[in-house]
């Protein structure tokens, strides 16, 4: 068959090559190297799937695509098989299936093969399976490929393995890059990754069927609010993102509430369960899918009628890449941000998880002369298990150490160095990136425009549609009764302070705390940032007493949970001064129960809140507090103003434990 004909296969009889499509597809077949920088919904897996077609008929060896989601992959054997391709994926889902492709291969039984990045870093995978790939493979694919530069605002350190895997292959061996998301320094980038003489397509981005639209509503029960009244009036299906898990929950449960049918959705989510609500919004079974950014790249419904932000992501090419979503097969979808005060924290913490400081990198280095798993790290090193783990991910990509099951060890003479010059212009980057993202929609530019510019798109213009160029539609006052009501379902979901079991030991090793020192499960009034009652404590923090409304929710938390306490005691804080006490008399007075001065504070340890992992906790905590001896009767409240870590609490209540208190419940 001829291009021509496999794109009518694959996308229907009217269907017509897109500019730059063919001579991609040429390109390919002709064994080159090509970069597709093209908006979302141009078509880059026709432009795959066809020159894989091609090259199998030729002869060649199967295609290899390395694509970053799940979801994408899902989707991706589906539209191969339109053309006949046999495709096979090998994923954390499917180990068990890697003797099946492997035979497959040997027996040049499968077309196509998608991979994910992160099996890249396995080291049984890199050894066995990769050879064979790159002996016969007749298309290398990496989709998404703005993940391999570290200037890129996705960056991920297994696709930097890549360019090993590109040294490797034979030559005449045809590989593509594909991305919507790449401006002229990540593109610069990208290129050298993929080497040789590499052709790029790259087409404006302007998208003529989005209208934006930003909206300034800084509380969350504003935004809440602003859901339940303009989404039953956006068209069709969509998408709401938030930044955190909890967000997407929290708005999902207001959205149910209010009679329109909403899901969740996180990487934290068992795979089961993603692809059916994935299935719920394709069929538009739900009014929103709530998510975060797990549901970006790859996820592909083209009547989908609208992407809304609670909150905004850290960068404008993030914010592009998430809204590429939407309207790709409608003439008209409604794309809308609503920032909110508590962007900038989340935004800062994500920046800040980015690479350590050279001390920390020492002190981990030094700890892995010997050889060590990452729990030991963290009893070695202030740093918590995500940033160890991408700590460890990096230094292993770039060759200064080596992994053997769980251990860890420094590859002798490696000749590694900390390069803190190319950290700190990341970092500075990502700092750029915010401030652009913080002025899309205050600057005065049109909304397409800014995006365009920041991608450093060749055409950037005006679109005639957004707020900006056509005025607002989504920005009339909020009805006060519907903001109250949301204010009130976020001040009515107390947390839920699960009992600690297992405490770290000097080395690290996690050991069962004996049952009768254990806390009881707790109670915490509000997450900080939420819209409910945080900014009242907030307040009451900077004010040196908390409000007489904050004392009457806790009175009705306390009652709601029916815990049998008998008495109230507070954590003392040497940088708080009498704060907390103060708060826990006046509750035992309001609860009618009596308060007992029964802990001391007797050390002067850093700040529990710059402790990064649960060794670390837990060494800080230990010595600091002292409790009398003689203990009212009966169960203890405990309460404190902040729970960072739970360590806190949970060894204070061991200590009550120890002095006869019968059971601790933490508030």
């Amino acid at each position: 068959m001829q291009a021509p004909e496999l794109l009518t296969t694959l996308a229907g009889p009217d269907a017509r090559f897109r500019p730059h499509q063919r001579e991609a597809i040429e390109d390919l077949t002709a064994g080159a190297r090509v970069l597709c920088v093209q908006r979302t919904g141009w078509g880059k897996s026709a432009v795959y799937f066809i020159a894989a077609a091609l090259l199998r008929e030729r002869g060649a060896g199967p295609a290899l695509i390395v694509s970053p989601l799940l979801a994408l992959m899902r989707n991706q054997i589906a539209a191969a098989e339109r053309l006949g391709l046999r495709a096979h994926t090998v994923n954390s889902t499917n180990r068990e299936a890697w003797d099946e492709v492997r035979q497959l291969l040997a027996d040049d039984a499968v077309d196509l093969l998608l991979i994910s990045p992160e099996r890249l870093d396995n080291p049984t995978f890199r050894t066995e399976m990769l050879p064979l790939f790159a002996d016969r493979v007749g298309l290398l694919v990496i989709d998404e490929a703005h993940c391999i530069s570290d200037w890129g605002h996705d960056f991920r350190p297994d696709y930097r393995r890549l360019k090993e895997m590109i040294e490797r292959l034979p030559a005449g061996v045809a590989v593509l890059g594909t991305t919507a998301t790449a401006n002229d320094r990540v593109i610069a980038d990208v290129e050298e990754q993929l080497g040789a003489a590499v052709k790029t397509y790259r087409g404006p981005l302007g998208r003529s069927s989005l209208r934006f639209e930003v909206v300034e509503l800084p509380g969350q029960a504003d935004r809440l609010a602003w859901l339940a009244t303009y989404l039953p009036e956006l068209p069709g299906s969509g998408i709401v993102y938030t930044l955190t898990k909890r967000d997407a929950e929290i708005v999902a449960d207001w959205l149910n509430n209010r009679g329109i049918a909403a899901e969740p959705y996180s990487g934290e989510i068992e795979s089961e369960r993603r692809v059916a609500v994935e299935e719920r919004l394709l069929t538009n079974d739900v009014k929103a899918v709530v998510a975060t950014s797990a549901l970006g790249m790859g996820y592909d419904k083209p009547d989908l009628g609208f992407v809304v932000h609670y909150q905004a992501p850290g960068s404008v090419i993030s914010y592009y890449q998430q809204v590429g979503r939407a309207g790709r097969a409608l003439d008209r979808a409604e794309v809308v941000l609503l920032r909110g005060h508590e962007d900038r924290r989340i935004q800062d913490f994500f920046i800040q998880q980015a690479f350590p400081p050279r001390e920390l990198v020492a002190r981990v280095m030094e700890r892995l002369e010997d050889g060590a798993t990452a729990r030991e790290l963290m009893a070695h090193v202030n740093l918590g298990r995500g940033r160890v783990d991408a700590l460890l991910k990096v230094l292993d990509v770039e060759g200064a150490v080596t992994r053997d099951g769980s251990r860890w060890a420094l590859v002798p003479d490696s000749g590694w160095s900390y390069d803190a010059e190319r950290y700190a212009r990341v970092t500075a980057l990502r700092r750029r990136e915010q401030e652009a993202m913080a002025a899309f929609g205050a600057d005065g530019r049109c909304l397409m425009r800014s995006l365009q510019e920041e991608l450093d798109d060749p055409e950037p213009a005006d679109c005639g549609r957004c707020a900006v160029c056509a005025g607002p539609r989504y920005a009339a006052p909020l009805d006060p009764a519907l903001v109250r009501e949301a204010a009130l379902l976020l001040r009515s979901r107390p947390l839920v302070l699960e009992t600690k079991k297992m405490a770290p030991d000097e080395t690290g090793a996690m050991r069962k705390i004996a049952e009768d020192v254990r806390a009881e499960e707790g109670r915490a009034l509000a997450r900080l940032g939420d819209g409910g009652w945080d900014p009242v404590v907030q307040a009451g923090r900077r004010a040196g007493r908390f409000d007489g409304e904050l004392v009457g929710a806790a009175a009705e938390t306390v009652a709601a949970w029916r815990a049998p306490v008998a008495w109230v005691a507070a954590v003392p804080s040497r940088r708080s001064g009498d704060l907390v006490p103060d708060f826990a008399r006046r509750l035992a007075e309001a609860l009618d129960l009596p308060f007992a001065p029964a802990i001391e504070r007797v050390g002067d340890a850093p700040p529990q809140r710059e402790m990064a992992n649960a060794a670390q906790q837990v060494a800080n905590v230990r010595g600091q507090f002292a409790v009398v001896p003689d203990l009212p009767d009966g169960a203890c409240l405990l309460v404190d103003d902040i729970r960072f870590s739970g360590w806190t609490l949970a060894m204070i209540a061991g200590q009550l434990r120890r002095r006869g208190a019968p059971a601790v419940y933490p508030l």
